[in-house]
């Protein structure tokens, strides 16, 4: 079975107890493709593809506007002019370096798009747009299934968790590597356990564990959008910022060790996944339990003065951390209020994101000192008043998390009603956005609500709340 004699029969994988990875095989070429003729028999010193390459090339090129295939054959000539191959097709050693692509997923990639050209052991400019036309401009099953291909690095068809291990990894060190900043503090453990939340449902012959479905596969890629949005982009010049490589930057006070932060890089990276922005962001950390305090009016105080979009975290008591994005300013309502853009996620055990499904309008919620038993006080999303998705009481001593049709997330603690140990909140500046704010704004909460006092003193309970 070639040069690794552990790997099991017939199925690329490993042996119980072998501890070497096996290389990548190489794609033989398809078998309806001639050999090209030579190129005395043509009249010229070119050889040209296949009939049926140059079908698929013609419809590839359909994709792409003239200027746009007029700039990728510009890079595409650069590339090939410093592989040796005569400008012919861009090497391995190239095609790697140019698109950044760390590990086994970047030898990967190159595999899937040298499979489709007509030279061993290259990349021709044909190849590369009928891969770019499939990838990234093609319909979602045809992108899906060449993400999903990629991310069988052993390139047997069978999508196991030794081969998603490999491709996590390989993310992990293509971000973070070369990002000095993103590098600083980050966790690579956390980046593994972005597996818990992936599916294996699928019984493959000859493998003992489970393997990965199309459609587990697909799901994965919904709780995890950062994750698609970079396995979708890796043909993109690596100038053009692309989607799912950025990492948010974390600005928090000096007097605060990263340690008892609840968000690390990763963590950011993976909620940063839900955004509809492209641009990097800076995520400043607002309010934190332990540095403020568990106080709803110190809170309020300080993510009201911030700005408008924040990222809630709470770790419970036992262990599990999660949270929401909130894409409106925290505002005194007696009533849902938000937009679409708001979303809850899990970070620990099993990192995920929810979505609003547009079932109802019930996103943000924030009440402030009303008496009616229908009015909650505290801070909440999805779901209704007493069942929310995730609900933190105005004690911040107590909250909750129920399954919502909002966000069709699964309840986000481990017993629904949970106690929170840590709280914490950060400011999303958006690049270019006026940051230079004070820290704080001094008097109560209702001072900060200065129509919600004037109304209060109509019914004379705001000389009682100061």
């Amino acid at each position: 079975d070639g040069p690794c004699s552990c790997r099991s029969k017939g199925k690329g994988k490993l042996a119980a107890g072998c501890g070497v990875r096996c290389s990548p095989p190489t794609f033989p070429a398809p078998p309806h493709r001639a050999p090209p003729p030579p190129a005395a028999a043509m009249g010229n010193s070119q050889a040209s593809p296949s009939s049926a390459s140059s079908a698929s090339f013609v419809m590839a090129s359909r994709a792409f506007s003239k200027q746009a295939l007029d700039d990728l054959r510009a890079h595409f000539s650069s590339l090939a002019a410093q592989s040796g191959t005569r400008g012919r097709a861009i090497s391995r050693p190239v095609f790697l370096d140019y698109f950044g692509v760390r590990g086994a997923l970047g030898d990967r990639l190159f595999q899937l798009v040298a499979k489709e050209s007509s030279v061993e052991d290259g990349v021709t400019f044909e190849g590369l747009i009928v891969s770019k036309a499939t990838y990234e401009r093609g319909t979602k099953d045809e992108a899906d299934e060449f993400i999903f291909q990629l991310c069988d690095v052993m390139g047997d068809s069978i999508l196991t968790r030794s081969d998603l291990e490999a491709v996590l990894a390989s993310i992990h060190e293509t971000i973070f590597a070369d990002n000095k900043e993103a590098k600083e503090g980050s966790n690579k453990s956390t980046f593994e356990a972005f597996l818990n939340s992936a599916v294996f449902s699928k019984d493959a012959e000859g493998v003992s564990e489970k393997s990965m479905s199309l459609s587990d596969f697909r799901n994965w890629c919904i709780v995890m959008p950062s994750l698609r949005k970079f396995l979708g982009s890796l043909l993109m010049p690596p100038d053009s910022g692309r989607a799912g490589f950025q990492v948010p930057l974390l600005h928090y006070p000096e007097n605060i060790s990263s340690e008892l932060l609840l968000l690390n890089k990763e963590y950011a990276w993976h909620i940063g996944g839900g955004f509809s922005q492209h641009d990097v962001q800076e995520w400043k950390l607002l309010y934190h339990s332990s540095l403020h305090g568990q106080s709803f009016n110190t809170f309020l105080g300080n993510v009201t003065n911030g700005d408008a979009q924040t990222v809630l975290v709470i770790k419970d008591t036992e262990g599990s951390v999660y949270g929401a994005y909130a894409s409106q300013p925290w505002e005194r309502h007696s009533d849902f209020y938000g937009d679409m853009k708001t979303f809850l996620f899990k970070l620990y055990p099993e990192p995920s994101i929810f979505r609003p499904t547009g079932a109802n309008k019930s996103l943000q919620w924030c009440a402030v000192n009303f008496t009616s038993e229908n009015i909650p006080n505290g801070i909440g999303f999805g779901g209704k008043p007493h069942h929310f998705g995730l609900f933190l009481s105005a004690g911040f001593d107590q909250g909750h998390s129920f399954t919502s049709s909002t966000f069709t997330n699964p309840p986000l603690s481990n017993t629904g009603r949970f106690r929170p140990e840590v709280i914490e909140c950060w400011g999303i500046q958006v690049k270019g956005s006026n940051d230079e704010k004070p820290d704080l704004v001094k008097g109560t909460v209702l001072e900060r609500f200065k129509e919600d006092r004037n109304m209060l003193k109509l019914i004379g309970m705001a000389s009682a709340s100061d």
